[in-house]
């Protein structure tokens, strides 16, 4: 079975996912927006830790009224971009495509369901450290395990034949059973480690190395799963063990989350931390660390970071 994939945000997830599977020779269509000049003369070039890669002619495309039709589409956008998601993929669906939404968070799939209510939709886990650093050119720093969960797919062949298709490219990828468990399992690492890295103005490495920053990592982690138990998530607190050592043994990275605030983007506070503290207080769980982190990443967006350039004034 030969599919025909596209990716909508072809960033640090959707190029490195994309392009590996591109660089197999597989039939991928990209929609570019500020980088899809830069990409026509030059390619997309991935520099990933397990051997680079150049694809010199990506089907590029400025449009999504360009692509062809896809069987599987790849979301990589960021979830504050999720409002346009409809009318971006709208020319490219056919009867039976799958929309494979690679991002963080909770209810995603139930929201998209919710306003394309006859398209097929799975949820994606991207465990990886990977980046765009210039445009077309993804940076690969770490891991890139994929797990992929059906949400309303009636054909699972047809994602079988995606997780063979990323394997053969490379790609270290799994079906979940369980696309709930999956999705809080992602964020056991991603709701003590995006926002910390923000607020602490730091790197996972320089977190995980000092003694009260990394309790306070691992506090945060029971929160969250203490809170993903009450919602129905099978999983232990050994995960969060797991995680630590995961994190020890990673290379030095920033978060999407820290990468959105040093450039001055969105960030994904919503879908990361809003949703899941309302899930926890409807099961009547508290997270009060989790909380608090929330209400800092609130402030810090409601200024620009200029505004904390420490000034010495003699008194």
């Amino acid at each position: 079975m030969k599919l025909t994939y596209a990716i909508i945000g072809t960033g640090g997830i959707g190029g490195y996912y994309g392009g590996k599977l591109a660089n197999n020779h597989h039939d991928v269509h990209f929609l570019f927006h500020s980088d899809y000049n830069h990409v026509i003369q030059h390619g997309l070039r991935v520099d990933s830790v397990d051997g680079d890669f150049h694809i010199s002619h990506p089907n590029a495309h400025a449009n999504s009224a360009a692509m062809p039709k896809a069987d599987v589409i790849f979301i990589g956008l960021k979830t504050t971009n999720n409002h346009l998601i409809k009318n971006i993929i709208t020319p490219i669906l056919k009867e039976n495509t799958i929309i494979v939404l690679i991002q963080n968070g909770l209810g995603l799939e139930e929201k998209l369901n919710k306003e394309l209510p006859k398209c097929q939709i799975a949820g994606g886990l991207a465990f990886i450290c990977s980046e765009k650093v210039e445009p077309g050119h993804i940076k690969h720093m770490d891991y890139g395990k994929l797990i992929i969960g059906s949400y309303n797919v009636s054909n699972q062949e047809i994602l079988k034949q995606v997780c063979i298709d990323l394997q053969k490219a490379g790609v270290n990828t799994e079906i979940s059973e369980d696309l709930n468990s999956s999705r809080w399992q992602k964020l056991v690492w991603n709701i003590p480690f995006n926002g910390l890295t923000v607020v602490l103005n730091s790197s996972t490495k320089a977190i995980i190395e000092n003694v009260d920053s990394k309790n306070l990592v691992y506090e945060m982690m029971l929160e969250v799963i203490n809170t993903a138990k009450q919602c129905g998530a099978i999983i232990t607190e050994q995960f969060a063990d797991d995680m630590i050592d995961l994190t020890n043994n990673m290379k030095p990275y920033a978060p999407s989350m820290k990468v959105d605030y040093d450039n001055y983007r969105p960030l994904e506070i919503e879908v990361i931390y809003s949703s899941q503290i309302a899930f926890a207080k409807l099961k009547g769980c508290t997270m009060p660390k989790i909380e608090m982190l929330e209400k800092q990443l609130l402030f810090l967006t409601l200024f620009p970071q200029e505004y904390y350039k420490i000034i010495d004034v003699n008194i």
